[in-house]
């Protein structure tokens, strides 16, 4: 296990130190009531108290139940500043205008909201004079369970080497509540979405494939075909050299 004390130490020195560099005067972030979000909001207001955390439902009625009493709850406990934008309307009006012009599938109508979400905290971050700080781990990103251009964005991201094994441990460290650790993890983009439904193999193996090299044959063949497939989302657009 790693030594969360030196963790706490580390990460908040990383973006106090980014924050420095960039003259931003604070942070904005995603809070959806996860586990990555609710890490990223302790550790951002423990550097930084103009930490401010947004709430986004868009898609799904969990976004407007669990993933928000979640969501504020985690904020009370930590003293982390939260608004609350609805996106549910812009999404709508935006798929209806697209309909117009394509025949829409089910994943890029999925990728709608991250992407909506990521424009919004962008907007209140130049508005504000604040950094964007990505909510992404180790593990999503490995196997490329991120949309690109949503979630995948950001300035800074104080998690990123931390498997979704270790976010769990540093939140327990934290005395996070139990709520945001036992919940099976999920995007909430559509109502009944769990991370590990998706994927077709769960976060421990892959936690047990990255951190240990072992994982049954069957599930390391699923983890290599999500990690191939994704390997455009992990690296910046392809352009032209002469």
């Amino acid at each position: 296990m790693r030594n969360y004390e030196t963790e706490i130490t580390g990460r908040t020195a990383f973006i106090r130190e980014i924050l420095e560099q960039s003259g931003a005067k604070g942070i904005v972030y995603g809070n959806s009531g996860g586990k990555d979000s609710a890490l990223v909001g302790i550790l951002c207001k423990l550097a930084c108290p103009n930490t401010v955390g947004i709430i986004m439902p868009c898609s799904s009625k969990r976004n407007y139940g669990q993933d928000m009493e979640d969501a504020v709850a985690l904020a009370n406990q930590y003293d982390i500043e939260t608004k609350t934008i609805d996106l549910a309307s812009v999404s709508n009006e935006l798929k209806k205008q697209l309909s117009t012009a394509t025949d829409l599938t089910n994943a890029a109508v999925a990728n709608i909201a991250p992407r909506l979400r990521m424009t919004t905290l962008y907007v209140i971050a130049a508005s504000e004079n604040r950094l964007v700080a990505g909510t992404g781990n180790r593990s999503e990103s490995y196997v490329g369970y991120f949309t690109k251009w949503g979630d995948g964005a950001y300035d800074f991201n104080p998690i990123a080497d931390l498997t979704v094994t270790e976010i769990y441990e540093f939140l327990r460290f934290l005395n996070a509540p139990e709520f945001v650790i036992t919940k099976a993890p999920s995007g909430g983009l559509f109502d009944g979405q769990t991370d590990e439904a998706e994927l077709g193999v769960t976060y421990n193996s892959i936690d047990n494939y990255l951190l240990n090299n072992e994982c049954p044959p069957d599930d390391l063949a699923i983890i290599e075909k999500h990690h191939r497939a994704s390997e455009h989302k992990r690296r910046m657009p392809v352009v032209y050299k002469q």
